[in-house]
């Protein structure tokens, strides 16, 4: 565990926080003093401590309802790519019978000519 001293509005805090989330930590205290900062010295600390939290909850929740949710995922059927892959298939073969019936029209007409 390391610990990291935030200054949140002219005022240190000192945080618990697991080894190698130290420069994570400092960076959201630097967010709620920026917010802190914001409102002013007038309010008392954890009035002034509340507005932060209630202006970084709207912005988080903000981003949150423009960021378009992705659609859900359903389950694809199993027999549907099968179905899929034997209608391929099939066209595949009549494709092929087609051709080979072509080949030997015109080989016909060559030799008979």
């Amino acid at each position: 565990m390391s610990n990291v001293t935030l200054e949140i509005a002219g005022r240190p805090f000192a945080v618990s926080c697991a080894d190698g989330e130290e420069a994570h930590i400092e960076m959201l205290g630097r967010m709620i003093d920026d917010r802190a900062r914001r409102i002013g010295s007038g309010q008392s600390e954890p009035r002034m401590l509340l507005f932060a939290a209630l202006m970084l909850a709207d912005e988080l929740h903000e981003a949150h309802r423009q960021t378009p949710a992705a659609p859900p995922q359903a389950a694809a059927p199993i027999a549907a790519p099968a179905q899929d892959d034997a209608a391929a298939v099939e066209r595949i073969v009549q494709l092929a019978e087609r051709i080979e019936n072509l080949a030997a029209t015109l080989e016909q007409a060559v030799h008979s000519a």
